[in-house]
């Protein structure tokens, strides 16, 4: 047997030198290793001998097999290591080709960068940015905001409630985010938060699905004057001009008292929809002073503090600020649209080097 071994030896040797590739070489390891391979037909035939004899030829099988599959490895590695390198050698970049035609049209939504203007402006003027859950329970989203189950606002919200469920809705606005960082948070609190929000209404203006930015400031001393110069500092910030005409007008949410509405100086000419002094009106947002029993529902005394709040709708303000005359277009994933309103992905705004393409940005 040892004469067979060293002769079998020499062959597979040979044979694992010459495999040029990793299937020749899973074929020398079959028919030597494998369930029906030479070494293998050698192991069993240990069974015919002596004891004797089974001892000994089973330390030399066991040395010889171990060798060959020893060979069998740093082979493999070997021709794993050739095969990477001819295969990177075959796919380099000819970096003296051409650029490709029309590579550049990658594009920010208008949303996503107006989102980001508004968190400039309103970093700048001292607030945190907080989020929340897009599905809101009912206390988060009604109760909490004075707004008790047979209240006439649930009714104007056009409320999307989850299925199965009573205590489940798609939040009709990011309100939920100040009553949980009321809960959660000591005053003073100066946050805003932006996020999705959802309600049955579809038109020019008004989608079943649209973006929302809110802000709220708690504290001892804070009044309406403090609202008003917010938002006014705000709008010129944001539009990038002082001439911007904006009124505020009496009227009623369930969470703030006194609440008002403001509006702000637009036009449509030319198909657009832009802000513009003396032309007409547009409701832009919503605010007011904190109501005394959202302060309660959220474990403050209103005997202490106070602050205002104030809402507005995102898209809108897209719309105001780039000319956009239907705020469905926003949702409609037409190229053409994104190519023309929107924004390069390095037009990052700053309050420095200008938020917008009014400030130098380039679409």
């Amino acid at each position: 047997m040892e004469q067979q071994i060293k002769e079998m030896k020499q062959t597979l040797i040979q044979a694992i030198q010459q495999a040029e590739n990793l299937v020749a070489l899973d074929e020398i390891r079959v028919k030597s290793l494998g369930k029906n391979g030479c070494i293998t037909g050698l192991m069993k035939s240990i069974g015919k001998l002596s004891a004797e004899e089974r001892k000994s030829a089973g330390q030399i099988l066991n040395v010889f097999k171990d060798e060959i599959a020893t060979l069998l490895d740093d082979k493999k590695q070997t021709l794993e290591l050739q095969e990477m390198n001819e295969r990177l050698a075959s796919q380099t970049v000819d970096i003296t080709l051409p650029v490709r035609p029309n590579t550049n049209i990658g594009r920010i939504h208008p949303v996503s960068q107006v989102t980001e203007e508004m968190l400039t402006i309103f970093a700048q003027m001292g607030f945190e940015v907080a989020e929340g859950p897009d599905i809101e329970d009912d206390f988060h989203n009604f109760e909490a905001l004075n707004i008790p189950a047979a209240h006439p606002a649930r009714q104007m919200q056009a409320t999307f409630f989850m299925e199965n469920t009573t205590d489940k809705v798609l939040r009709t606005q990011t309100s939920g985010v100040q009553i949980r960082t009321m809960e959660n948070k000591k005053p003073p609190i100066k946050i805003v938060a932006p996020g999705r929000t959802y309600r049955r209404d579809y038109d020019m203006t008004h989608t079943p699905m649209f973006h929302q930015i809110e802000g709220l400031v708690i504290d001892t001393e804070t009044n309406l004057a403090h609202l008003k110069s917010t938002l006014v500092e705000f709008m010129k910030l944001f539009f990038e001009t002082d001439d911007v005409a904006l009124r505020f007008r009496p009227s009623y949410f369930p969470f703030t008292e006194p609440s008002y509405e403001a509006d702000v100086g637009c036009s449509r000419e030319n198909g657009e929809f832009k802000i513009k002094s003396g032309a007409g009106w547009c409701e832009l947002l919503g605010c007011g002073m904190v109501h005394p029993n959202v302060l309660r529902n959220c474990g403050l005394d209103p005997n202490i503090y106070q602050g205002f709040a104030f809402g507005c709708g995102i898209d809108r303000f897209a719309m105001l600020k780039y000319g956009i005359p239907d705020l469905r277009s926003f949702f409609d994933a037409d190229m053409r649209w994104i190519r023309h309103y929107g924004f390069l992905p390095l037009d990052i705004p700053t309050i420095t080097s200008g938020l917008s393409l009014n400030g130098g940005l380039k679409r």
